[in-house]
């Protein structure tokens, strides 16, 4: 058997790796979106868009529908894959509403690119394959079969898949792989992204069977989540000190799927259970009130803490004063709204989407808070405003001074920290495991979590180079 890195090998995104059994069956795992800089980058190969020749693929097996794990699958069907894509049920709708958000951004470049033929010569050399639209998400979202949490599937002769509930995102799972090989058992795991504790709405990460192959990501391999506080505590901290103490506005950036399903959680609990008077909040994102209604459908995936509130309030995210906002139209009309508020809009880096008309229109006011609550890259506006050193930054060909107030926490980061990484890999026998494969980080990161396993004595700990291939 070979194993292949072909994404997600020494950096976080585009997550990509091909299981090539002795008898030629070939699956994918994960079929992932390479992001740089908030933007996908397409890169070429001899097979075109992949490295690989994907009519020769048997099988697609999905961990998650976060976008650097599937923003590929509708390329690797116009690529010639006729199989089957293998994922949770929840996984699946949260995939397609994804898939054609991404293929609705993808109409805006192809426009722009056909506007651009006409009036420059620079563009015609822009190659626009890789650019999707929504017949072919239709067509690859066709070819979705979902399966069970922690039922063994049979996907070929003496092989079977079994998902098991990795937290971080609703539907996420670890993907748990037996084998038969030459009469002899074996087994590999895949750890897509690693949830964490007591994160709100999600199950906590359950723990892999010991396998004798480990892939594992180690996005924060060399990081420790710092707040200490509930989530609920923390926001009614913030809030009582930007809406209350000072009648201002709290703009909070957040991913539109996952992210903002938790702050719209903790907010009702805030509301409901700790008798906090609710504060208008506006959530602007078509993509995250579609995203609510896939967690509302699938409460009976969601931990055993949400489940009870949604018995005794008959609802998990709905509460007084929540508007979410559809136009574009209504998104800037927000700004006309004298009294204090909440203003919750994707993207979660502030690179894109409707949250930068928020930040434009609020960073020099005084009376505003901007609440960072997740990752952000260096080169986004979100990165340079968790610095902490900015005094002026560009939003939207503006220039502006930053006199709004920036808090920042992690404790709605759905990744597994340091401390969370050890656990998982501490449920493994040292002396089964062959190979450990660190992936999904920063290459810092992994060699930092490198020799701490070392220390620790796994003695087989692989950081792969992309596309660098392995005999297992």
């Amino acid at each position: 058997m070979r194993l292949t890195f072909h994404g997600g090998a020494r950096r976080v995104t585009g997550s990509m790796y091909l299981l090539e059994f002795d008898d030629e069956y070939k699956v994918l795992i994960d079929c992932g979106s390479r992001i740089d800089g908030g933007h996908v980058n397409l890169e070429r190969y001899e097979y075109g868009l992949f490295p690989f020749d994907a009519s020769l693929v048997n099988l697609l097996i999905l961990t998650h529908a976060h976008i650097d794990h599937s923003g590929q699958i509708p390329n690797l069907f116009n690529a010639g894959f006729e199989g089957q894509v293998l994922c949770t049920s929840p996984t699946l709708d949260l995939t397609e509403l994804l898939l054609h958000d991404a293929a609705n951004l993808n109409l805006k470049v192809l426009s722009r690119i056909e506007k651009g033929h006409k009036r420059s010569k620079k563009w015609k050399n822009i190659d626009s394959e890789g650019y999707y639209l929504q017949k072919q998400v239709n067509e690859a979202i066709a070819n979705f079969v979902p399966l069970a949490m922690n039922q063994k599937f049979k996907f070929k002769d003496n092989a079977h898949v079994t998902f098991l509930p990795a937290g971080h995102l609703l539907g996420a799972a670890y993907v748990y792989i037996e084998f038969l090989d030459n009469g002899e058992k074996k087994t590999i795991g895949f750890s897509g992204d690693i949830g964490r504790d007591n994160y709100p709405l999600l199950p906590d990460p359950s723990i892999m069977p010991p396998v004798d192959y480990l892939v594992m990501e180690t996005t924060y391999g060399s990081r420790l989540h710092t707040d200490t506080h509930t989530p609920v505590e923390i926001l009614k901290e913030i809030i009582q000190k930007a809406c209350v103490e000072v009648p201002g506005r709290l703009i909070i950036p957040a991913f539109s799927v996952g992210r903002t399903q938790a702050l719209l959680y903790t907010l009702n609990k805030l509301y409901t259970e700790e008798g906090f008077k609710p504060i208008k909040v506006f959530t602007d994102s078509p993509l995250a009130k579609s995203s609510t209604k896939v967690h509302e459908k699938y409460k009976s995936a969601l931990n055993k803490e949400a489940r009870a509130f949604f018995e005794d309030n008959d609802n998990l995210f709905d509460f007084e004063n929540l508007n979410f906002i559809s136009t574009n139209a209504e998104s800037k009309e927000i700004s006309n709204h004298a009294e204090p508020c909440i203003i919750i809009s994707a993207s979660g880096m502030i690179k894109g989407g409707r949250v930068e008309y928020h930040i434009a229109q609020n960073i020099e006011n005084p009376y505003a808070t901007v609440l960072m609550i997740g990752y952000a890259s260096e080169d986004s506006i979100g990165g340079k405003l968790l610095r902490g050193d900015v005094t002026k930054i560009q939003v939207m060909d503006r220039n502006l001074d930053v006199n709004a107030q920036i808090r920042k926490t992690d404790v709605f980061s759905g990744h597994a920290d340091q401390a969370d990484l050890l656990r998982f890999i501490g449920s493994q026998d040292k002396n089964k495991l062959k190979k450990v494969f660190l992936i999904h980080g920063e290459y810092e990161a992994m060699l930092n979590f490198k020799d701490i396993l070392t220390d620790k004595g796994y003695s087989q700990v692989e950081i792969p180079e992309l596309h660098q291939s392995f005999e297992l």
